[in-house]
């Protein structure tokens, strides 16, 4: 889910990305500083201080097969058997995970996934005919709407191991992750402010505008989780027009003012001008052709980052794409007409914007997340890599 824009991406790795939902996407990465293992460790604390039976899955598609499936405690993958019409339920594979207060150490192996983890159930995995079929908890009636949990995503890889936190389809759970390098450092992401779980839940309440519906509690009162506005658009949840303001006056603007992008910061002669003429946004290259051309968008297109902002994985339109999508998300795109923002200073500032994000990102401790798709434009991303990986940690917080 990640999506961790390298600006470029192998085809494999696009592949798997694809097969989850689009969430995780990565770019060709520097050569690793030694080999990497078949499989590395992860070691999973719990620190929520929740009495609940904890259940860990790995989940994804191997790099070496290219078949979905999952990996056991110890690291050896397992291809998912052939699915059906409707989905039938997917073999167990759940690892319980560590008590509170414990640590539990599993092997992950090299594919791109998901690290799911869950409370006091297992989750309800189907297979269908294309595969696994992902909880989509913004359906009321997905079998896993009412269980407590969350995923990490990574890719582990002959180039090392990739590993974020995500919020781009719901906040929910906390956790942080990890990972020591290969020079023995350790590097850690995700982890929330004290008292930054609760606070998002409270922010979202208190904004204007309809945000509070995007969090979902269970019939006993346990707050689950708060949907992505991408998902609260769709569902109705919040409304459908919360961003045309915003959109409108960029739209307005780049009618008389160029809007230039530079969007690869290792090739910084790539410039790209647009200009809205006809209620259409058209970039042209330093040679004045136009290379590719946007409608104006929608709420849903740009928390979604798809649809009239759809990014292929392309040199051109997909990293435009990109960086109008975490322009219009941040509500960058009127305060500065050179893009993508080198600094958050600026993030956010608007009175329309994407408030889930904002207020993710303000109760993080290193301020990074990945609260909307291309959150890592610029690097706010909450992501560690390494080439040489030796560990990964996965550490479950408290639920202040």
């Amino acid at each position: 889910m990640l999506t961790s824009l390298r600006h470029a991406r192998t085809a494999a790795l696009a592949a798997a990305a694809a097969l989850l939902g689009g969430l995780l996407t990565l770019g060709t990465p520097p050569a690793a500083d030694a080999a990497v293992p078949a499989t590395i460790p992860l070691t999973i604390t719990n620190n929520s201080g929740r009495g609940d039976q904890v259940h860990v899955y790995v989940l994804g598609t191997s790099l070496t097969t290219g078949q979905q499936g999952w990996a056991d405690a110890g690291g050896t993958f397992h291809p998912w058997p052939a699915g059906g019409i409707p989905p039938v339920p997917a073999p167990d594979a759940s690892i319980p995970g560590p008590a509170a207060g414990r640590s539990t150490t599993i092997r992950i192996p090299k594919l791109s996934g998901r690290i799911y983890f869950s409370y006091g159930r297992k989750l309800d995995f189907r297979l269908a005919t294309g595969g696994l079929v992902q909880p989509a908890v913004q359906n009321p009636s997905d079998p896993n709407h009412d269980i407590l949990f969350n995923w990490s995503e990574y890719t582990l890889n002959d180039s090392g191991l990739w590993l974020n936190s995500t919020q781009v389809d719901m906040f929910s759970a906390p956790y942080a992750v990890g990972v020591r390098r290969g020079d023995g450092s350790t590097a850690s992401t995700g982890r929330l402010k004290p008292g930054g779980y609760n606070g998002v839940f409270t922010a979202l309440r208190a904004q204007p505008g309809g945000w509070g519906g995007l969090v979902q509690t269970r019939s006993d009162g346990t707050v689950l989780r708060a949907l992505s506005p991408a998902h609260g658009v769709g569902t109705g949840k919040i409304p459908a027009s919360v961003m045309d303001d915003y959109i409108n006056r960029v739209w307005q603007k780049y009618a008389t003012t160029t809007l230039t992008v530079t969007p690869f910061a290792d090739r910084p002669h790539i410039k790209y001008q647009g200009r809205v003429s006809g209620g259409v946004l058209r970039f042209t290259n330093s040679a004045g052709a136009v290379v590719t051309s946007f409608q104006k968008p929608d709420a849903d297109s740009v928390f979604g980052c798809h649809k009239l902002l759809d990014a292929p994985n392309d040199e051109v339109r997909g990293p435009l794409s990109r960086t109008l999508c975490a322009g219009f998300n941040r509500s960058t795109l009127l305060a500065n007409p050179n893009q993508p923002d080198g600094s958050s200073a600026g993030f956010y500032q608007d009175a329309v914007t994407n408030h889930y994000a904002r207020i993710i990102h303000e109760r993080m401790a290193d301020g990074k997340a990945y609260a909307f798709a291309f959150d890592d434009v610029g690097h706010h991303e909450s992501l560690v890599h390494d080439g040489a990986p030796q560990q990964a940690y996965l550490t479950l917080d408290p639920f202040s």
